[in-house]
């Protein structure tokens, strides 16, 4: 099949599973090994709470290999609970940062040495009457989103973000995917931004996932397939 391939960035796939007596350990790690073999990145995360046991989180340049890695994971016996889809990007109020930025933020490299503490929700701008993120002019916007990059930036060195975008490939605008060092410090950086204007008057959050990043066969063993 010909690639399925974005123009630039990288796919990203969160796919959440339930694991059922039917799951078979080897092949759910068959499946990630060959995914990483073909050159995909592949975080699994055990999850906290009942949306999920396990999540696994696929970056690549090819929809169809993320599709492979989907319907490999199915056959092997886990229960596919809940997916987003979206796709790594430079926003248009970033088009100025050096090169190199624009590099991590389209091609990432994760998960991050140190930060097992994981979280995952997507969201999107509100457009309700005179509270319409797209009616304002992309001048005031952009000191919008400054001023909540200013807070992120609060955190340096504790976190890891990742935005990607998701407008007319799922439900929400965008996905924000955050690795921490400590649970606390998701909790700190979510709290902190909701105070910006940008958050507080603007935005609408979909449903948070959180779990611990681990290794594959870690991750399996904390969910029970072993």
């Amino acid at each position: 099949m010909n690639p399925a391939s974005p123009s630039e960035g990288l796919g990203v796939l969160h796919l959440f599973y339930a694991v059922s007596p039917l799951a078979d350990r080897d092949a759910i790690l068959g499946a990630v090994k060959q995914a990483e073999a073909d050159g995909d990145q592949v975080v699994t995360v055990a999850m906290l709470g009942h949306k999920a046991d396990l999540a696994v989180m696929a970056l690549g340049d090819d929809l169809w290999r993320l599709r492979r890695l989907q319907t490999s994971l199915a056959q092997a016996g886990l229960t596919l609970t809940d997916s987003y889809l979206s796709l790594t990007e430079v926003s248009e109020y970033a088009k100025t940062v050096p090169d190199e930025a624009k590099q991590a933020r389209l091609y990432p490299v994760l998960p991050p040495e140190g930060k097992p503490a994981w979280c995952f929700y997507p969201m999107s701008k509100i457009r309700e009457g005179s509270e319409n993120w797209f009616t304002l002019d992309f001048e005031r916007r952009k000191e919008l989103m400054f001023e909540h990059g200013m807070s992120g930036r609060k955190f340096a060195g504790r976190l890891t973000q990742l935005i990607t975008a998701s407008t007319g490939l799922d439900d929400f605008e965008w996905g924000v995917t955050l690795f921490a060092q400590k649970p606390d410090d998701l909790k700190e950086v979510v709290y902190t931004m909701r105070f910006d204007e940008a958050s507080a008057v603007y935005a609408d959050f979909g449903t948070f996932y959180t779990g611990v990043v681990a290794a594959p066969a870690e991750a399996l063993t904390a969910v029970g397939v072993v």
